[in-house]
């Protein structure tokens, strides 16, 4: 044993090998506490060129590697099964300059969503996509995951987002195109081949990304209506009528309820409603005008408020924002991530109790998502030992509906069986394919996203 962790000290340095169980266990559970394992060592290099030596030492010792970012993810892939090497990407900082004419930049899978976003903001430039974890998700986890985020009904997940990428391959060599190109056919796109792997084809060190116009002038509403149709029936009116929309989420009077006594907030409205929906619009000049507009002529709304001002914007997203928080405080959830055709999605939702009460008589469900993409989160409080039951229970409800059983938190190790229920036999056999071509020895990521 001694004699690989040797080698990777001399790549990385002492300090950035870790086999002290304390110092390691923060790397061993994942976001959800649901997932842990332990690792042979946990090894932090600081960039492309280090990465590549590790994967060499490990490779040639026929030891597998774990791949971590932030360690935000929700489905176990981030964290070893037991006895890899686990390599964390969280000094892999590099930022270059906002490139203003192309509106791209380059940065190290380490970097975080927030500090991007604080890089690329003084240039009136943003990132497309967004989400609650920002200040902890890493670049590099979000295009290995194919992170989607509150902004994919404008600017689609983060695999649209991805113009170039470097990686390192299962045998340690290095793959890099960066230079970002508006057009380029010359072959196969591993930058899109990589970007939704989960680190199961190579290891993305540094990532070349599109970026979008910032718009300063944003406002949000809150929207109560009497369910799941009418919260549709608002989507179609604001995809209709807003060309600003930036954001269609969609929450319950359940998620609602725990987020006020969790982060005590105020009733948003006088009386208590079935669902509610946040929608935000994102301009140059302020939008409130036509999202007051659009409301005003849906029959579906039943009362709504809406901010333009920064504290006020901010306040309404709390009631969505809120909701992991709240949840994960409240106990360890079972968190399925889905989606559904959105004429499917409130059938889907009208199921999803009888299912969860089937399989775990006590436990609770919390449904809240992104109603744009009919991407819900499915969060189950209080499964205890049913919790596999659980997770079967949904991911084939949410089949028979023509769903996925992963809409943007990715396979990981917590669904890699039910994988074909989403994608047919001769899918997993061309990924497992790929995967042997790319892989051969199997030793990135093992268990993450196909079963063993």
């Amino acid at each position: 044993m001694s004699d690989l962790e040797d080698i990777l000290r001399g790549v990385v340095g002492d300090r950035h090998v870790l086999v002290d169980g304390d110092l390691k266990a923060q790397y061993e559970t994942d976001w959800t506490r649901r997932f842990t394992g332990q690792a042979r060592c946990v090894v932090r290099p600081a960039n492309t060129a280090e990465v590549a030596a590790v994967v060499r030492a490990c490779a040639d010792a026929g030891v597998a590697l774990t791949v971590q970012g932030g360690n935000t993810g929700l489905v176990g892939g981030g964290v070893p099964a037991g006895g890899e090497v686990l390599l964390s990407l969280g000094r892999l900082t590099s930022l270059d300059e906002v490139d203003v004419l192309e509106a791209q930049v380059t940065v190290g899978a380490g970097v975080t969503l927030e500090r991007l976003q604080q890089h690329a903001r003084p240039h009136g430039l943003d990132v497309g996509v967004d989400l609650a974890a920002r200040s902890a998700a890493t670049i590099g986890g979000l295009v290995a995951t194919n992170a989607g985020g509150i902004r994919v009904v404008r600017y689609g997940s983060m695999r649209e987002q991805v113009t170039g990428i470097e990686a390192v391959l299962a045998d340690g060599s290095v793959v890099s195109r960066l230079v970002g190109l508006a057009k380029d056919n010359t072959g196969y796109d591993l930058a899109q081949l990589l970007a939704g792997s989960e680190g199961t084809l190579a290891i993305v060190t540094k990532v070349r990304l599109r970026l979008v116009p910032l718009l300063p002038a944003r406002a949000v509403a809150l929207v109560a209506v009497d369910g799941v149709p009418g919260a549709l029936d608002v989507l179609a009116a604001a995809r209709a009528g807003l060309p600003a929309l930036a954001a269609a989420e969609l929450f319950l009077a359940e998620g609602l309820e725990l987020v006020r006594t969790h982060g005590n907030l105020a009733a948003p409205f006088t009386e208590p409603h079935p669902a509610y929906v946040v929608l935000e619009c994102a301009a140059r000049t302020d939008p409130t005008d036509d999202l007051l507009e659009v409301l005003g002529e849906c029959e579906s709304v039943r009362d709504a408020t809406v901010a333009s001002d920064v504290t006020g914007v901010a306040k309404l997203w709390a009631y969505r924002e809120t909701h992991t928080e709240a949840i994960s405080a409240a106990g360890v959830p079972v968190k399925l991530d889905v989606s559904v055709p959105l004429r499917e999605l409130a059938g889907l939702v009208a199921d999803l109790p009888g299912a969860v009460a089937g399989a775990a008589p006590a436990a609770r469900p919390i449904i809240f998502g992104h109603l744009g993409e009919g991407n819900l989160h499915v969060n189950v409080l209080g499964a205890g030992d049913q919790a596999e039951d659980v997770t079967d229970a949904v991911l084939r409800l949410v089949a028979s509906r023509r769903g996925s059983i992963s809409s943007e938190h990715g396979v990981g190790r917590a669904k890699a069986r039910w994988l074909p229920l989403s994608r047919s036999e001769s899918e997993v056999a061309a990924m497992r394919r790929i995967k042997a071509a790319l892989d051969p020895a199997g030793l990135l990521n093992p268990g993450v996203l196909l079963s063993e």
